[in-house]
């Protein structure tokens, strides 16, 4: 009787010796492998895979066991596996993951209208074919990288005749453009390049405001500052010698700042509620209040 691996002893998205870029050993393989077979059945209760997903899983490959152990450091959850092999986009704020899944000998290139603001000369769009994700593709974001699995592989370029994938390329195209779900190897997935699945986002990536809410934000901040400034018992005297700053408090919120430094949201700004209390509430609280007050009283007079 044969029996299933023991996925034990190794954390889900840990290789031995911490991040390695290409493929995983064999031992690793094996481990990722039996993980993911059990990963693909508890997902499948969830939502239904195109046949042969199970079959499929036994023979994953080191490289796409290295792929799916990245998704997993980052962030990936069970249920999350399904909207990947069935051709979810997803994006990972680590640039490091483009070069890690160029492999030798398997990884190719490829032509893609993904990430069009992206220069393609410097950073390609790179493919892979394997049991389980068919055809990988994936390639660089502005903060990281994207990969996408898709169903059917195509080779588009130039001086080359359209070959019968790239016809069934295109259908695939038409089943999006109908169902506004990327066609991946295992399914159907509304995880789009315009609503993506977002691994480990990266929370201190500089990201610029609508002129308008800028605008306000400067004023807001400003009136923060006017409103805490306590460098001199004179308020005429604070407003003639203003702290040292920078011109723009926007600066100051969030990282931009180097260590902690800042205000963060909302700094160290008294924080109150400005709104008047409802009437009929005060006076029940009042009320209150009072009989607390008589029933001390009396407790002490009979104690007396």
């Amino acid at each position: 009787m044969r029996r299933k691996p023991v996925v034990t002893g190794i954390a889900p998205a840990e290789r031995p010796g911490g991040p390695v870029s290409g493929a995983l050993s064999t031992g690793q393989t094996e481990v990722v492998r039996a993980r993911v077979r059990l990963m693909i059945e508890i997902t499948a209760r969830e939502g239904a895979y195109r046949k042969g997903l199970l079959a499929a899983a036994e023979h994953l490959s080191p490289e796409e066991a290295a792929i799916i152990s990245d998704l997993e450091r980052n962030g990936l959850q069970v249920s999350q596996l399904h909207d990947v092999l069935c051709g979810g986009h997803v994006l990972i704020d680590d640039p490091r993951l483009y070069e890690d899944w160029r492999f030798t000998n398997v990884s190719h290139l490829r032509i893609s209208s993904h990430h069009h603001d992206i220069d393609k000369a410097r950073y390609p769009d790179i493919g892979m074919r394997g049991q389980v994700v068919r055809e990988k593709l994936h390639g660089r974001t502005a903060q990281g990288t994207w990969v996408q699995l898709e169903k059917t592989p195509a080779a588009f370029g130039k001086r080359k005749l359209p070959s019968l994938n790239d016809i069934r390329h295109l259908m695939d195209y038409v089943m999006y453009r109908l169902t506004r779900s990327n066609v991946g190897p295992w399914g159907l997935s509304a995880m789009t390049e315009r609503r993506p699945m977002y691994l480990s986002p990266d929370l201190a990536v500089p990201m610029s405001l609508p002129p308008a809410v800028a605008e306000s934000l400067t004023l807001a901040l400003r009136r923060l500052s006017a409103a805490d400034d306590t460098t001199a018992v004179s308020r005429d005297l604070a407003g003639r010698f203003r702290p040292p700053g920078q011109a723009d408090p926007a600066n100051e919120l969030g990282q931009a700042l180097s260590g902690r430094a800042g205000r963060g949201l909302f700094g160290s700004s008294k924080v109150w509620v400005a709104e008047t209390p409802v009437r009929r509430t005060a006076a029940i609280l009042g009320e209150l209040r009072a009989e607390s007050a008589a029933e001390a009283w009396r407790a002490g007079a009979r104690m007396a």
